[in-house]
């Protein structure tokens, strides 16, 4: 940057990997020059293996919130094949762009597919956004391209990626779900992905349910933070959300597999438009910390009625949120969640005497500083059965980001059986000693609810760097039981 050393905020550093242990990659269209800056204002790759990074000159550089070279958003939440989608984007400055759309899976290796590629569009600067108590919204953005969702498209999680004629890059992730049968319903966090969202970085108006700005640029912690956030908004950095990459992970190793999935958003199970109750199991493969009172609701009732629940991340179904209509009507676009401000019902689920223990069969217990060892616990159980994995054998950095652990006083969900398959000890960032745990229960209704208690386990399924063959195996024995495979 020369002279004009760049903010922390232009990098998207806040928005992306400065708190995710594995940072954001691998993301196959990326492939190029993309960086981060690290805390200590370093720059490092964009990748957990560098070698992945690249490095080349002239290839696309990455959008920032401050200059806006291109930023954009998604109308609406997830689409089925046959309805249409809108997009909102804005470009500074005014040029041609394109857009192409790739489809996550695994794709022998590539981790993604282009899909398709929109006709050369004409890029408008859009007014500023709008901001009302630290509320950020840009719903009032034109329409500037509108994606007709060919019925033979294969349901999944997309991602378009914007590009200017003169080379800056954004993105929007979006999803198309369907409501065919399948073994296993996938289900993207997008409410807490929303709820990271410090849209703009710019140093002066974003804020997230953790963030907001002060007039000297200086960042706020959550007192001072936005209590409702807006999905009529880019994503800020590079357009993708914080811990995106974790579900791409699950997604790239479960197609591999061959695995039956269906796909949704956490906004379709707080809105009743799918049934779980329909699958052999729901799986949550990211970190999934906002969760509305439909969305339990949806997720006990499956329980319940035989659908297993497989938690791939931890500090799970934290907050207690509510989902409201934007200004012009469209349901769920305001996301809010007083946290412990003012009065009013408090705001975690365990202070509303619901901890998320008795769905779960572990809860929230800290940050973990730095990546620990995963320990494993009962071995001969049928879930670590041809990892090689054998008790006390320790699983290296697989405690990492953040972790979960039984509390012997609360409340247990009723089941028929239990079982923890990892006890691992680390340290706070106190230095105090603590521990993480794995846990697998068996309700009466015969479903299994899985609680990895770890945010790595999803990163160790198909992330270079991090992957992990004894939690390839150890989750593969839990799905193939789930979906009652020979």
């Amino acid at each position: 940057m020369g002279a004009e050393q760049i903010r922390r905020w232009e990098s998207g550093a806040l928005a992306h990997a400065v708190s995710d242990p594995f940072g954001q990659g691998p993301l196959p269209w990326l492939r190029g020059s993309e960086n981060y800056f690290d805390d200590t204002g370093q720059m490092v790759p964009w990748y957990a293996d560098e070698t992945l990074a690249g490095g080349g000159a002239g290839g696309p550089r990455t959008a920032d919130d401050v200059r806006r070279q291109i930023k954009g958003f998604a109308s609406g939440g997830a689409v089925a094949p046959g309805e249409s989608i809108d997009f909102h984007v804005t470009v500074d400055p005014p040029q041609p762009f394109s857009v192409d759309v790739y489809r996550i899976g695994h794709y022998g290796g590539d981790g993604a597919a282009k899909i398709t590629t929109s006709p050369r569009l004409s890029g408008i600067v859009q007014p500023p956004p709008l901001t009302a108590d630290r509320t950020v919204s840009c719903h009032h953005w034109w329409q500037s391209w509108r994606l007709q969702v060919p019925s033979y498209w294969s349901i999944g999680a997309y991602v378009a990626v914007l590009t200017t004629a003169d080379g800056y890059r954004s993105h929007i992730p979006f999803t198309v779900r369907d409501s065919h049968p399948a073994d296993l319903l996938l289900v993207l966090p997008d409410v807490t992905w929303q709820a990271y969202n410090l849209y703009p970085e710019d140093g002066r108006t974003g804020a997230s349910l953790y963030h907001a700005w002060d007039e000297e640029g200086r960042l706020l912690g959550e007192e001072e933070a936005a209590i409702t956030v807006s999905f009529d908004r880019p994503y800020a950095g590079a357009g993708l959300p914080l811990h995106v990459g974790h579900a791409y992970d699950f997604i790239r190793w479960a197609e591999r597999y061959g695995y039956d999935l269906a796909y949704a958003e956490t906004r379709d199970l707080h809105a009743g438009r799918i049934d779980p109750t329909r699958y052999r199991g729901l799986v949550f493969p990211g970190h999934d910390e906002y969760w509305s009172a439909p969305m339990r609701k949806a997720a006990e009732r499956a329980r319940d009625q035989g659908t297993s629940l497989v938690f791939l991340s931890a500090n799970t179904m934290y907050w207690h949120v509510e989902l409201g209509p934007s200004p012009s009507g469209v349901p769920d676009r305001l996301l809010t969640c007083r946290k412990r401000r003012g009065p009013g019902r408090p705001a975690l689920w365990r202070e509303v005497d619901r901890p998320e223990q008795q769905l779960l069969g572990i809860q929230y217990a800290g940050r973990v500083p730095e990546p620990h060892p995963l320990v494993v616990r009962n071995a001969e159980h049928w879930l670590w059965e041809a990892t090689g994995a054998g008790d006390g054998d320790e699983l290296p950095g697989l405690v990492a980001g953040e972790a979960d652990r039984y509390f012997p006083r609360t409340p247990l969900p009723e089941h028929e059986s239990r079982i923890l398959l990892a006890h691992s000890p680390y340290r706070d960032g106190e230095g105090v000693l603590r521990h993480q745990e794995t846990s697998l229960y068996r309700a009466p209704s015969g479903a299994w609810v899985f609680a990895s208690g770890t945010f790595a386990w999803s990163p160790a399924l198909d992330r270079p760097g991090h992957v992990d063959p004894r939690v390839q195996r150890a989750t593969a024995n839990l799905l193939d039981r789930i979906c009652k495979r020979d």
